[in-house]
């Protein structure tokens, strides 16, 4: 393609400048800045001059399109343009243009077919705008002057953030409401954590390259050594992943927040092992694609564990006999199946003469008695112990919640709206999947 080649060339020649839209996070290394050209680029291929770089359906990408979103695409990643990565800045405006086109002519169709608004006005792109521009300290006008003078025009930005702003309303319109996130997830979930919270644990910004969205392994492992060469010479992480990585924590630039093993494939486990706070992984192949890892912070694993404790009891001597302890045991094994949760088991066990019940309240499992260390040490939350005898009577012992002492656990809203993310952005993929499926995608 003469055109592309020739565009292609002119790219090289640019200044990227080094701030990243929309705002970076901060715990991720940083680019340093460089001041862009005084004066805006001007157009780099002649209109009547322009190929065809693809055909959606009916709708056609040009090959100025292409070369407007490569040039994005390095001002928002902080990349800079090398022989080496120009492939791959192409195939990934050039997968990003087709999706976009995907997704806005099914976002067109739904609108005709349910009369509705989907698609996000000029006046809601302007508040978007508004909005990254003052989480870069900048006016709407000086980052639109920064665009043009870097060879980007802002229809290409606008359009970008127009498909972008509207598949997800779409997505989370349509599937937000119907998504029920219920308590036995929550509590597997917590379950999890508190599993998780005695082994090491790592703060970590993640980019994920899905080999089947690239092309093959070979693709997604040269694609990630170039992401790693350009963020070592000053890329900013959360910019390159809110652009290149295919997992659903892009959004937020990365941000994975803390893991701990078992969360990634065994591959990225291992890696993690070797890291120090503050460095940058080499490329990691998985079974289904590449990830470049940044570890922030590590944390060794608690050693002090914390359990919530109810219990249900018959009071019995120590000295009773067998009869009585016999008919205590048949009384709480018959009761203990209906002792569906915490927050019903003093009312449930209430109504039955001669058992009492009561909270525990919080402690460190290594301050309990010794007949119910086991019991805490061994039951998942949620969970009832077989009866235990003890001097006092006969026990069940419900575990209503587990935790490390010094571990910040999210809350319940925290964990309900990171998994709904989650079940969201499954989605989304597989909504767009299937549409790419069903489309005629032609490239030249």
């Amino acid at each position: 393609m003469t055109t592309l080649a020739a565009s292609a060339a002119s790219i090289l020649a640019l200044t990227v400048a080094g701030f990243g839209l929309p705002t970076q996070a901060q715990e991720a290394p940083a680019a340093p800045t460089v001041d862009a050209p005084a004066a805006p680029a001007a157009r780099p291929v002649n209109p009547l001059s322009e190929s065809v770089a693809a055909v959606v359906n009916d709708d056609i990408i040009s090959s100025y399109d292409l070369m407007q979103r490569m040039r994005l695409l390095m001002v928002t990643s902080g990349m800079q343009p090398t022989q080496e990565n120009l492939p791959q800045l192409e195939q990934e405006a050039l997968r990003s243009l087709i999706d976009e086109h995907v997704q806005m002519q099914e976002l067109r169709r739904v609108e005709k077919a349910q009369k509705i608004t989907i698609i996000s006005t000029d006046k809601e792109i302007e508040e978007q705008i508004q909005d990254i521009a003052r989480g870069n300290n900048m006016t709407p006008e000086q980052l639109t002057q920064s665009l043009q003078a870097q060879g980007v025009g802002i229809d290409t930005w606008k359009a970008q953030i127009r498909a972008d702003s509207s598949w997800q309303a779409w997505i989370s319109g349509r599937y937000g409401s119907r998504l029920r996130i219920g308590d036995d997830q929550i509590k597997a979930f917590e379950r999890r954590q508190a599993e998780a919270a005695s082994k090491p644990q790592y703060q970590v910004s993640e980019v994920f390259i899905d080999a089947g969205r690239v092309g093959g392994m070979e693709v997604a492992e040269n694609g990630a050594k170039q992401l790693v060469s350009q963020m070592q010479q000053g890329a900013p992480f959360p910019a390159v992943a809110r652009q290149f990585s295919a997992s659903p924590t892009a959004a937020n630039g990365g941000d994975a927040g803390w893991i701990s093993p078992g969360e990634m494939p065994p591959e990225v486990d291992a890696a993690l092992e070797q890291l120090r706070p503050g460095q940058l992984s080499a490329p990691i192949p998985v079974r289904d694609g590449v990830y470049i890892i940044y570890l922030r912070e590590k944390r060794s694993g608690a050693k002090t564990a914390l359990v919530d404790l109810k219990q249900v009891a018959v009071a019995l001597p120590k000295d009773a006999a067998q009869p009585q302890v016999d008919a205590a045991q048949k009384l709480l094994v018959d009761l203990k199946p209906k002792l569906t949760s915490c927050e019903t088991l003093e009312a449930t066990a209430g109504k039955i003469d001669g058992v009492v019940a009561g909270d525990l309240g919080e402690a460190e499992i290594t301050d309990l008695a010794p007949a119910f260390q086991e019991a805490a040490n061994s039951l998942k939350v949620g969970q009832v112990s077989d009866p235990i005898r003890t001097d006092a009577g006969l026990h069940l012992i419900a575990v209503c919640g587990k935790r490390q002492s010094g571990a910040q656990a999210p809350s319940h809203d925290q964990i309900e709206n990171r998994l709904r993310g989650q079940q969201l952005a499954l989605i989304s993929k597989r909504y767009l999947r299937d549409l790419r499926n069903s489309a005629t995608i032609e490239t030249r």
